[in-house]
């Protein structure tokens, strides 16, 4: 499920969880958030600030990439390559 950050429309007329802003995890499936769950007074979505990717921890072999359904690829000479 992914995360979503929320805040207050107006900070000036709302609860201290909504004015810092919140995160909530909610399905994908689930419409965004329209007023904070704790004062009901309007939250805006904010967009996200970073992604998340795998973290690969050695250099992927020949025999790897193709088990991943790769096709690999060498430089023979100037602008060929021969597959692997």
């Amino acid at each position: 499920m992914p995360i979503y950050e929320y805040v207050a429309s107006d900070p000036e007329d709302c609860c201290p969880a909504c004015r810092r802003g919140f995160e909530i995890r909610r399905p994908l499936s689930r419409p965004p958030l329209e007023t904070c769950p704790v004062c009901k007074k309007p939250v805006r979505k904010l967009l996200a600030k970073g992604v998340s990717s795998p973290q690969i921890s050695k250099p992927l072999s020949v025999s790897d990439a193709k088990k991943a359904g790769f096709t690999v690829l060498e430089k023979r000479d100037e602008g060929t390559y021969e597959k692997l």
